[in-house]
């Protein structure tokens, strides 16, 4: 059953209270409040998925209100809408500057209400949807590391750099995100490499490296083929991450430009984070030594412009790898 979104009505006048329900009642759960204080309790108590807020009330007006929601974490998220007779320019931009979504003008228009109400509410839940797919993706992500002995804070860092590489590179926002949540995917075909190889401790045969060259087929088989979208760009980084911008990598030994971007991309990216982290077979090495094997390697692995751009950002690269470093666990106390 479908959860009925909660509204949060705030006004001082009974009557344009009143008049809320009577728009509002039969699709929504309903709050109400007449003053600024007790909207932020019910805000912070109740987490409604909407408030629509007058704007001229005393004590508190509707901005301070906004204001005090939006400088809370636990609010900020929930979209405030002004409610208001002001019409002048200005109030709209007193109003957006305090962190509203919309205004609506009174007297009301039940039509407008219904309208922007439903809106407002498809964009949370498209919020929503879009946190939890990253959230799922990841998670794909981090199930194959831990099969590779890896941490699921790769995944996180990678694909953090991935989306700053992609704006360096010029992809638009709508892209460099859909290339941000398909990064964590790239390595999902090891799930379909045996134990004994992926977790090897020493250096593996011919034939076991064969065997492990086939996780970019595999992962872009569990991926499947999409027209467009994020799932297409999660195949391409998939397949690709391991091919070389000198034709030398796999599984297709593509060369130059025959890589798609998102692979590309996803290999400077990916190789970075390797070098700079601790893996069982080696110590993690310094921004200095690895940017420097990275500059070796343009026109090799990596395209060159990519590599240029990347290296350019290393005041977000050193505040990616801080974020996200990896924490030595802490040790347990002796009992007693």
């Amino acid at each position: 059953m479908t959860r009925q979104a909660t509204i949060l009505a705030v006004d001082d006048e009974s009557t344009n209270l009143q008049l809320l329900r009577q728009i509002l009642q039969d699709h929504y759960r309903l709050l109400f409040a007449k003053d600024g204080a007790r909207a932020i309790e019910l805000a912070v108590n109740e987490k409604p998925d909407l408030i629509l807020l007058d704007v001229m009330m005393p004590e508190m007006t509707g901005y301070d209100v906004c204001r005090v929601l939006k400088a809370n974490p636990a609010t900020n998220g929930i979209p405030v809408i002004f409610v208001t007779a002001l019409t002048d320019a200005t109030d709209e931009v007193d109003g957006f500057d305090a962190g509203a979504v919309d205004f609506i003008s009174k007297p009301v228009s039940p039509a407008v209400v219904k309208a922007r109400v439903k809106l407002h509410l498809s964009l949370v839940r498209m919020d929503e949807l879009r946190a939890s797919r990253l959230a799922i993706v990841q998670r794909l992500g981090l199930a194959a590391e831990y099969k590779d002995n890896e941490t699921g804070l790769h995944v996180i860092r990678m694909s953090h750099y991935t989306r700053l590489l992609a704006v360096a590179a010029g992809l638009d926002e709508q892209a460099a995100d859909d290339l941000f949540i398909a990064a964590p995917m790239h390595d999902i075909g090891k799930i379909g490499i045996p134990d004994n190889i992926l977790q090897k401790p020493a250096r593996l045969t011919p034939e076991e490296w064969q065997v492990m060259q086939t996780h970019p087929n595999i992962g872009a088989h569990i991926i499947g083929q999409h027209e467009s979208g994020m799932l297409a760009v999660a195949h391409d980084v998939a397949l690709c991450h391991h091919e070389k911008w000198d034709g030398s990598g796999y599984p297709n030994r593509l060369k130059g430009e025959d890589i798609p971007l998102a692979g590309r991309i996803v290999a400077v990216a990916d190789v970075f984070d390797a070098l700079t982290s601790v893996r069982p077979y080696k110590p993690a090495w310094t921004l200095e030594d690895a940017s420097n094997w990275m500059r070796e390697q343009r026109g090799l692995h990596f395209e060159p412009r990519l590599v240029d751009l990347f290296l350019e950002q290393v005041p977000e690269i050193t505040q990616i790898m801080e974020k996200w470093a990896e924490r030595e666990p802490v040790p347990e106390k002796p009992f007693g």
